[in-house]
């Protein structure tokens, strides 16, 4: 197993793709602790990936707060003597025009994304550097990288840039304590976030004609996501940092 006696904290893990990730961890080994907003469902989750409820912790708390951090790492460090991973996961995605942007909504994709990279990472980053290096893996998107005309989402794609921004940064300040920093960027994944703005009858109807937006023929699953966090996060990763790998089925291959 490929994580095994390792440590991993994974923000956003309680659906989707941090909740598909979280447990990929789980199986390679890992010892893992999430985080969400929602205490009721992360804690479902959490006992739903490892029923013993041993290796696998729930830690509830707005992550663009500080103390929220600090309280994962606290937790991490207690249970099980360390951190060897990061996974700043966490987002939100409602298409939405520009001018109809308030300041209050750009302030939650700032404090989402950008925050829910910026904090995690400072609070991590001691033990990283205890281990004698590390990985963190953040999730970033193309959205960040290509502007989709369906979509309008500048918020989004903002602080989704940023996000990609901390990563090239974070990877050359840290590179020489052995703490690699990459990001994955996903085209249209299946994941519960659609359902936020759109009911379950538009979401069957909607996604399915994303399809051929990917040459690959296909959107993406919580599972292709989590399957290169894992690789970045990997010893097979060794000499990979800076990173914002696209995770589109050539989207973005096609659009360059």
């Amino acid at each position: 197993m490929k994580f095994e006696n390792k440590t991993v904290i994974v923000t956003g893990g309680g659906t989707g793709i941090g909740k598909t990730t979280a447990k990929r961890f789980f199986e390679e080994g890992a010892n893992v602790v999430i985080n969400g907003r929602r205490d009721d469902v992360l804690k479902q989750t959490a006992l739903e990936i490892d029923p013993s409820g041993k290796r696998v912790l729930a830690v509830s708390g707005d992550i663009s707060l500080p103390e929220t951090s600090a309280n994962l790492v606290k937790a991490a460090v207690e249970n099980f003597g360390g951190i060897d991973v990061l996974v700043n996961n966490t987002g939100k995605f409602n298409p939405t025009p520009f001018l109809d942007h308030t300041p209050d909504d750009l302030e939650s994709y700032l404090d989402t994304i950008v925050k829910g990279t910026f904090y995690p990472s400072q609070a991590v980053v001691p033990e990283l550097k205890k281990r004698g290096g590390g990985a963190i893996v953040n999730t970033g998107s193309m959205w960040a990288i290509q502007a989709v005309e369906a979509t309008p989402s500048s918020a989004y794609s903002a602080a989704m840039a940023g996000r990609h921004a901390l990563t090239r940064n974070l990877a050359i300040e840290l590179a020489g304590d052995q703490i690699r920093v990459n990001a994955v960027a996903p085209a249209v994944v299946e994941t519960p976030i659609y359902n936020t703005f759109m009911s379950e009858e538009e979401v069957a109807k909607v996604l399915p004609s994303f399809n051929a937006f990917h040459p690959i023929g296909r959107n993406g699953s919580p599972l292709d996501v989590a399957e290169a966090i894992l690789f970045l996060a990997s010893d097979s990763a060794a000499w990979i940092t800076g990173v914002v790998m696209p995770l589109d089925g050539g989207v973005t291959a096609r659009l360059r």
